[in-house]
């Protein structure tokens, strides 16, 4: 434990009771959870099969394995937990699935799963109203409102008629014995709640918590927390109030003051020393934080010296926004040769949208980017569609994949008929293709379903036969005619959408075709190969050396040293919603976020103007500009300002671009 800090080393070694860290960006706060962990085995004695170290994302609890790796040996770490809250409630539901009505193989539904039943239920209402439904029942179950709850409370008829819809869903999914997403927490908490036997097995189980990121817990997860860690208290929550930026899906920044409430006896330790940016960039960040009413107020400092002036550079219109910023990492890439790389770049921005400009402007100079945050192929609904069959060929008893591809597309298998099949599964213990194949489960079937069924089967049976032999990409063409998937396609997606889909479905039906042939594997094996990059995806690209897009959102627990947070403008960022909505706390909390990503170099940039829907719109500058201290920025670009490029600047890249000249002629 070299190097620690004397609050690092006081928070690693306090075991008296509950502990709140409160942890600004860029302190240190993996490895004081990373160090803890070895403390807690190596000198605490605790087993590590009681240890759990919870986190938010899958790439936070890869990270956070890593690190303990380095620092402990296997045996060592043998039965400790690192994982996501999802993924311990996913643990907890399999183990008491019984207690819960459910059977040990349950289906866990994404949120096309889920967002495919809302809109069958609400009719043919569009994609928007369907997200709203989806986002709403999202948010009830997160904070613990069952149907009936909402439905008691419905002040409007917009809420008693989303709570209706809550109330079937809810049905349909016990019915299809599935979970979504929020059910992986929520299901448990519940279980926890009303059973002391599991509640105090579990306890008695998981004797330590350390808990990640606990400004984003929502009330469901903040419930998990306590109903685990039980009176003692015996956990670390590491947290920090002004980095909060999840409030709209669920997040509940008063958890860290509930904690106050709770454990009475709560013991607070502050790490505000950062390790990552310049002082400059952090009297910025403070002083733009300060602004927020404070939880607990805190001051982030570091000894990397004053730093480079943060640069607000006003431009005309989104095309000379992405010239700008371009030009900036071409030639500061230049300037630094073999020192700089691409993955040093980061350009930051409030929504998706904004983005299209920037990979234009990339492509043109053919620098390398990366866009973080965004949807991954394999995550497409439709790819998920056709990889459903393919698993199912794989292994049969993949319930998931067996509700997706029997109602995908719909072919006169109903709700009714999988509710008998799941009845069925659950009593006779076996899965639903196996509840399928048996005649007894299918006698209680009207003729019409049962026949549609059977039709199923047979067609998964006839490629199962196939899928051994078969050259892959011919079978999965195959297959895919024969369910009719592209009419299927053409039929419910809106506009140009269907074809759209249908031509990542071609690519992967051509890059499985390619497999097939190059590899000599049958869609068998090509199966495995997927499951293992669609976890593994996006791991081995994170060395790459490319730009970084992302938005502000993803952008969290990453750092760069060149930072360009572009799109500062009111209506922007802030954004308009938030300002008419009175949420501007959150947008400056993701401010700060923004700020403290950046390393070495931060430049922000604003329009004066931007297209939408045809016509132009005119900005003024952010108001978090304003809120920064003016000797620590340099405005340019502005009426009476500094030019963008100055002389010197211009020079200096002229003789850059001379000199690589002249050494590609020597």
């Amino acid at each position: 434990m070299l190097n620690l800090n004397p609050q690092q080393h006081a928070a690693i070694h306090y075991l008296d009771g509950p502990l709140l860290v409160l942890a600004g960006a860029g302190s240190g706060k993996t490895r004081v959870i990373t160090e803890k962990i070895a403390y807690l085995i190596t000198q605490a004695h605790y087993p590590p099969h009681q240890i759990a170290a919870i986190t938010f994302t899958n790439k936070a609890a890869r990270e956070m394995q890593e690190r303990v790796g380095h620092l402990l040996t296997k045996p060592q770490t043998r039965g400790l937990t690192v994982c996501t809250f999802h993924s311990l409630g996913m643990r907890l539901l399999r183990e008491e699935a019984a207690a819960a009505g459910y059977k040990k193989q349950f289906s866990i539904l994404d949120s096309a799963d889920a967002g495919k039943i809302v809109g069958e239920l609400l009719g043919s209402s569009g994609r928007e109203m369907v997200f709203k439904a989806q986002h709403q029942i999202s948010l009830w179950k997160n904070d613990l409102l069952t149907p009936e709850m909402v439905i008691a409370q419905a002040e409007d008829p917009w809420t008693r008629q989303i709570g209706q819809l809550y109330a079937s869903y809810q049905d349909t999914l016990i019915s299809y014995q599935a979970v979504d997403f929020d059910d992986l927490i929520r299901i448990p908490v519940i279980l926890l709640q009303q059973q002391a036997d599991i509640r105090y097995k579990w306890q008695l189980r998981l004797r330590y918590l350390l808990v990640d990121e606990c400004q984003d817990t929502n009330t469901c997860q903040y419930a998990m927390m306590r109903l685990l860690t039980g009176d003692e208290g015996k956990f670390t929550a590491v947290g920090d109030d002004d980095q909060s930026i999840y409030a709209w899906r669920g997040a509940n920044m008063e958890n860290l003051r509930l904690l106050q409430q709770d454990y009475p006896n709560l013991n607070i330790i502050k790490l505000e020393q950062n390790y990552r940016s310049s002082a400059r960039i952090l009297r910025v960040a403070n002083q733009v934080i300060a602004n927020n009413p404070k939880l607990f107020p805190k001051t982030l400092w570091s000894e990397y010296g004053l730093g480079e002036m943060i640069d607000v550079i006003a431009c005309n219109n989104e095309e000379h926004e992405a010239d700008v910023v371009v030009s900036r990492i071409a030639h500061q890439k230049l300037v630094g040769g073999e020192t700089v790389k691409y993955r040093d770049f980061a350009i930051l921005y409030r929504g998706n949208h904004q983005a299209r400009v920037f990979e234009e402007a990339l492509r043109s100079r053919r620098i390398p980017y990366k866009l973080s945050g965004g949807q991954s192929f394999f995550d497409k609904a439709e790819i998920k569609d056709v990889l459903a069959y393919i698993r199912l060929l794989a292994n049969p008893d993949d319930d998931p994949a067996f509700l997706r591809a029997v109602t995908t597309p719909r072919r006169g298998v109903g709700e009714t008929t999988l509710a008998k099949l799941n009845n069925y599964a659950k009593v006779a213990q076996c899965s639903l293709f196996t509840a399928a194949s048996s005649m007894d489960a299918i006698a209680e079937l009207s003729g019409k379903s049962r026949e549609s069924l059977q039709q199923f089967m047979a067609l998964l049976n006839d490629y199962q036969c196939r899928a051994q032999h078969d050259d892959a990409g011919i079978l999965l063409q195959d297959l895919l005619k024969d369910i009719k998937y592209e009419k299927h396609l053409l039929m419910v997606e809106e506009g140009r959408a269907g074809e759209i889909k249908w031509r990542n479905v071609q690519d992967l039906m051509r890059w499985i075709g390619k497999k097939g042939s190059e590899d000599g594997k049958n869609i068998v094996e090509i199966a495995q190969t997927i499951a293992l990059m669609t976890l593994l995806e996006g791991k081995e690209d994170e060395e790459a050396d490319m730009v970084t897009m992302s938005t502000l959102h993803a952008s969290k627990g990453l750092e760069y040293p060149y930072v360009f947070l572009v799109g500062c403008e009111e209506g922007v960022f802030p954004h308009a919603d938030s300002v008419q909505e009175d949420n501007i706390d959150e947008e400056r909390r993701l401010m700060y976020v923004g700020i403290t990503r950046a390393r070495q170099m931060l430049t922000l940039t604003h329009c004066h103007k931007r297209k939408r829907a045809g016509s132009w719109e005119f900005h003024e500058p952010s108001r978090f500009i304003e809120e920064m201290p003016a000797e620590d920025i340099r405005l340019l670009g502005r009426k009476n300002s500094e030019p963008i490029v100055s002389q010197a600047e211009g020079k200096s890249i002229l003789a850059s671009m001379m000199a690589r000249l002249n050494e590609k002629q020597s």
